[in-house]
């Protein structure tokens, strides 16, 4: 039996290491809203809007050793893709605020370009403009 999507998007949760350095990145670095903070069993869940997507940030009670960085040290889920529209500014934003590229601005086929950068964990965003 196929899935039945309740909305048009798929959540993720993240478990950070620094929830305030995660929280700049995200929040005030990238610019999702914050719409819920929530303590769980887990730790305290911090709850961000793009779209109608939420990126789940774990501030957990229990902060676990690192993974693997980087797109292919191991099996798994490796990277978290926005699709925006300003590709170019948010990059020269990005760097002037010394964020680290693992990819700089490139087109990759006509009328696409990507960029991707590392979060304050390591863990690695796609950031793609279409058209």
């Amino acid at each position: 039996m196929p899935l039945k999507a309740a909305k048009d998007s798929i959540d993720l949760g993240i478990f950070v290491s620094d929830i305030k350095k995660s929280l700049a990145f995200y929040q005030g670095i990238l610019g999702l809203e914050k719409t819920e903070e929530l303590a769980t069993g887990f730790g305290t869940l911090h709850r961000l809007k793009f779209g109608n997507s939420d990126v789940k940030l774990m501030d957990p009670k229990n902060v676990p050793p690192a993974g693997a960085i980087g797109l292919e040290k191991q099996l798994g889920i490796r990277y978290l893709t926005f699709v925006i529209k300003g590709l170019t500014e948010l990059c020269a934003e990005l760097k002037g605020k010394g964020v680290e590229f693992t990819i700089p601005e490139t087109q990759i086929r006509p009328g696409t370009r990507i960029a991707m950068v590392k979060d304050p964990d390591g863990n690695i965003l796609e950031f793609v403009e279409r058209g």
